[in-house]
């Protein structure tokens, strides 16, 4: 039970907190809103505690487990590029891909249990997003 829950409380949480941000996007009717935000943020906690069954099924020094977070903030960054448009001369997206790369950074810090850091990150993510217009 206790190893159940060592994946459940980091996922529960995860989409807590990326539906925090996400829910913000949505009020805002931003492109990339709750759906996008809080399954980013559980990819990318799940991505992290992926790696601790990995270590413990295929072992061994060799295994360098901060290969997966690189994965993540790389894998994000493309998709977060892609929310970026311009238009006549004015770029739209970039707090968009922001907002969707710092939600992956949260799951990742929710994926290896740093659960001071993520919800700092969440809540200074929201107090940019809301305050900072």
């Amino acid at each position: 039970m206790e190893d159940i829950l060592r994946d459940v409380i980091p996922m529960l949480v995860s989409a807590l907190l990326g539906t925090l941000v996400g829910w913000e996007r949505q009020m805002g009717r931003k492109p990339a809103g709750l759906r996008t935000h809080t399954l980013v943020c559980l990819g990318s906690t799940m991505f992290c505690l992926t790696t601790t069954h990995a270590v413990h099924a295929f072992g061994g020094p060799s295994l360098d487990a901060t290969r997966i977070v690189h994965g993540v903030v790389t894998g994000v960054g493309f998709l977060g590029a892609g929310s970026i448009m311009r238009q006549e001369g004015f770029v739209h997206g970039l707090t968009t891909a922001a907002s969707v790369w710092m939600v992956a950074a949260i799951g990742v810090a929710v994926g290896v249990q740093a659960y001071a850091l993520a919800v700092t990150g969440t809540v200074l993510a929201l107090v940019v997003l809301e305050g900072y217009r």
